[in-house]
């Protein structure tokens, strides 16, 4: 027999099955402290935020913790050259997250694949702090978003945030990363947001449309406003694949059956908000008594032991649809936003452009 030549782990794809599987993949962080994420680079700050706190320290004192970004501009997070794929990120700001816009870049690209509003894209769109414990995407005490999503680049990789509000705001991030080499065959991670504050009777909420390629959906955010009284999760979600027109492939039985619950997401005649691995219902903002108008929801469904497979095109929607009397159903016409997840071989198609700050302010 010959011998067998086993590839050298690149070091993505980490499980509890390959802990012990050494690589040569190289480690490496960016945050205010190290904001090229160099090796031996780390906390060499001499002015920073935390300067005047460290002041009888001195170099190496938490000299440079955080960042702060003016009103109307952009700010580079990360910008890295090479090959090699984003493993965590975790971050921390102030201001309404519904005016602060995550981008990122892969491999020069000049439109960006994730352009997302921070606080939607780590499921906590409607501006107020929620738990969340699912298993791509994490929210912990006070306002730290983190997330796990694998995003490969092969030449490089650039992340922006943009400051829409009108005053500065401070960040705290750490970017945890591997430089490695990348399979050709590997997708690029993607995340959309969409809103329309009113859902034109009789029409579907758009999630995702005019997607070209090679790829797979992984995972779908949704802000539910309800805008009447009574039940608001009966409409279907909806997934066209690969040349569907006015059928679907995937179709499913209601918003609360997508989001893996039952029934209204009742227990003792109240919402009971969840956060699990994989689907959750973490945020619930009342009015008084379940089903009055003007409720506010934020749910998940992560695709990653399922994830929705197209060669070709794909589009999502899903209905806004509750009860009328005599048993019969109720077009609704809520305020939706969603941020849709996916992976994909580059290039993608351009983004519809981002919304204007008072089409995404979320009123009170």
């Amino acid at each position: 027999m010959g011998t067998e030549i086993m590839t050298p782990f690149n070091g993505l794809q980490m499980n509890l099955g390959n802990l012990a599987s050494l690589s040569h993949a190289k480690t490496r962080s960016i945050s205010a402290e190290n904001p090229t994420g160099n090796k031996g680079q780390g906390g060499k700050s001499e002015k920073g935020t935390g300067f005047n706190a460290g002041r009888d320290l001195g170099q190496g004192w938490k000299i440079s913790p955080s960042i702060v970004i003016e009103s109307a501009q952009t700010c580079i997070l990360a910008d890295i050259e090479g090959s090699g794929a984003i493993q965590q990120i975790f971050i921390t700001l102030t201001g309404n997250w519904r005016f602060l816009i995550l981008r990122m870049y892969w491999d020069g690209e000049e439109t960006p694949s994730v352009e997302v509003p921070v606080g939607d894209f780590f499921a906590c769109g409607w501006g107020k702090y929620a738990q969340v414990n699912s298993l791509p995407v994490s929210v912990n005490p006070r306002n730290a978003f983190n997330c796990f999503w694998v995003m490969p680049f092969k030449k490089s990789c650039k992340i922006t945030l943009e400051n829409l509000n009108s005053e500065n705001i401070t960040a705290y991030y750490q970017i945890n990363y591997t430089l490695t080499n990348v399979s050709d065959d590997t997708a690029q991670f993607h995340a959309q947001f969409r809103r329309i504050k009113s859902l034109p009777l009789k029409k579907p909420y758009t999630i995702l449309d005019g997607i070209r390629g090679w790829g797979h959906y992984v995972g779908t955010y949704i802000c539910w406003g309800s805008n009447s009284n009574g039940w608001w999760g009966e409409g279907e979600i909806k997934f066209f694949l690969d040349g569907d027109t006015q059928f679907p492939t995937i179709c499913g039985t209601g918003v609360e059956d997508y989001i893996l619950g039952s029934y209204g997401f009742s227990v003792d005649e109240d919402y009971r908000v969840f956060s699990t691995p994989f689907s959750g219902m973490p945020q619930v903002i009342r009015q008084e008594g379940r089903g009055q108008s003007q409720q506010r929801f934020g749910l998940y469904r992560w695709h990653i032991m399922d994830p929705i497979r197209f060669e070709q095109d794909l589009k999502v929607t899903i209905q806004g649809l509750g009860w009328n009397a005599e048993n019969r159903y109720l077009p609704l016409n809520d305020d939706i936003a969603s941020v849709a997840y996916w992976y994909q071989q580059e290039p993608h198609v351009l983004f519809p452009e981002i919304l204007k700050k008072d089409q995404l302010e979320i009123n009170e």
